[in-house]
């Protein structure tokens, strides 16, 4: 049975609509009124954007945004959710050729008519193929979505926790009055980390034997 792909009649509008949604507040439901009164585009030829939203996935049936609305509104991932969505609304053509968001235009049109059964000169393909584009100018199908969310390495150094701070303190103030040959007597307050886990506070009593409570 042949698709159905998304098309808009003003394929022009997409790219000063997605420049809008970077810059406005994300609202709680992507509504008409919000694309008129918030992004500036009350006009009628601009109302299909919201179901080519849904179907790039940036939107729920709803109108609730999703995560890839929010990836696409950080610069870092903008592209790479372009690149999702477009795989998304098109899914019907990725499943033909993986490789269709890099295919030169007349290899496109060609492989919308296998998957429409549109005719060549046909006015609604000639607008899906427009709005493929001007979405494909946007998104980077080469971007890995992960770059921008995973952690650099010196992130990943765990930092001393409320428990292992204090023991590291008070380990070090035992080794200086032992250099200098003093018997005083001090207290040692520690901060425990909140576990549930008792061989977290096995761990931290056994290493207070062992380092402060015996003298080397």
């Amino acid at each position: 049975m042949p698709a159905q792909l998304p098309y808009m009649a003003s394929p022009g509008l997409i790219p000063k609509i997605l420049t809008k949604i970077e810059e406005a507040r994300r609202p709680d439901r992507f509504t008409q009124d919000f694309l008129g009164t918030k992004l500036g585009h009350a006009s009628g030829s601009a109302k299909p954007i919201i179901p080519l939203l849904k179907r790039m996935g940036f939107l729920n049936s709803d109108g609730t945004p999703t995560a890839l609305y929010d990836r696409f509104r950080n610069a870092d991932t903008q592209k790479a959710a372009v690149a999702e969505g477009i795989r998304n609304a098109y899914a019907e053509l990725f499943e033909r050729n993986k490789y269709a968001g890099e295919m030169a235009k007349d290899k496109l049109k060609s492989l919308m008519m296998e998957v429409t059964g549109a005719a060549h000169d046909d006015r609604t393909l000639e607008l899906t193929l427009s709005t493929f584009n001007k979405l494909k100018e946007l998104a980077d199908f080469d971007a890995d979505p992960t770059d921008a969310t995973e952690p650099s390495e010196a992130k990943l150094v765990p930092a001393p926790t409320n428990g292992e701070r204090p023991m590291v303190e008070a380990r070090r103030a035992a080794t200086e009055l032992d250099s200098v040959g003093l018997n005083l007597a001090y207290t040692v307050n520690i901060v425990l980390p909140e576990t549930t886990n008792p061989e977290v506070f096995n761990s931290i009593f056994k290493s207070l034997k062992e380092n402060l409570l015996k003298k080397s």
